[in-house]
């Protein structure tokens, strides 16, 4: 399970360690006991970042100016140092027992940011830069797949009086999210849709004026010829084509 600072509560973080097979990795606000419990961590990556800038400044000033670059200049070309840790955290009153947390620590030209997350995983299973890299980090992407569906096919469209009606719209979104993620997976491959969102896929791809004609063995699609995707079109149904058990 992944989720925000919201889902840092006992009652849920108890559910899913007494629960078999079900872990969590949830963000955790920052508060002045992390802070002083990531202060080595934050005081490494400081380190390091103003090392770069030394060796920055340093190098620039040799091929440029004896002067050498401004601040400014140095804000940009100079990349953050980002160092990983971890350590056993226990609120004083909210939490029932003590608890793994993985720190990120960021330094940079705007100062040091920190980053937790509270896991039910050991710090033995994975680094602490996985732990936070490969296992919380993707919930950024799986929250852009459901903006995809609210924004882009309006799965919040549940103004209707009737309970009912609100389910039946929410139902044909979802469909219809998985008609197009399907399409874009299997047939949009290799085109300049491939990683486009569902609403990019339904303006420029499906709402496209055609004249569609059926015959007894085939569906003619007549474009304008002035039409700037008859060629994405054309990729498409070919590869439809080519997919087993298409007609």
């Amino acid at each position: 399970m992944r989720g925000d600072s919201a889902y840092s509560r006992d009652d849920i973080m108890t559910w899913c360690e007494a629960t078999p097979n079900v872990d969590y990795v949830f963000a955790q606000g920052s508060n002045a006991v992390l802070g002083r419990l990531s202060h080595r961590w934050a005081e490494r990556a400081n380190t390091q970042y103003q090392q770069r800038r030394q060796q920055a400044s340093e190098t620039l000033s040799a091929h440029l100016s004896p002067d050498g670059p401004s601040a400014e200049d140095l804000n940009v070309l100079v990349p953050e140092a980002i160092v990983y840790g971890g350590f056993a955290y226990q609120t004083q009153e909210s939490w029932s027992r003590s608890r793994p947390v993985i720190c990120k620590v960021t330094a940079g030209a705007k100062g040091v940011r920190h980053h937790f997350v509270v896991i039910s995983l050991s710090p033995r299973q994975a680094s602490s830069q996985r732990l936070h890299a490969d296992y919380y980090c993707p919930r950024g992407e799986m929250e852009n797949r459901l903006k995809e569906q609210q924004l882009d096919l309006f799965s919040d469209r549940t103004s209707n009086h009737y309970f009912d009606d609100n389910q039946l719209r929410l139902w044909f979104s979802a469909f219809a999210y998985g008609l197009l993620n399907a399409l874009r997976q299997q047939a949009l491959q290799h085109t300049e849709l491939a990683n486009a969102r569902v609403g990019t896929i339904r303006t420029q791809l499906l709402k496209v004026g055609a004249l569609i004609r059926f015959s007894v063995r085939r569906i003619h699609i007549a474009m304008h010829s002035t039409c700037p995707y008859r060629p994405l079109f054309q990729q498409v149904y070919q590869r439809l084509r080519a997919l087993p058990n298409t007609a």
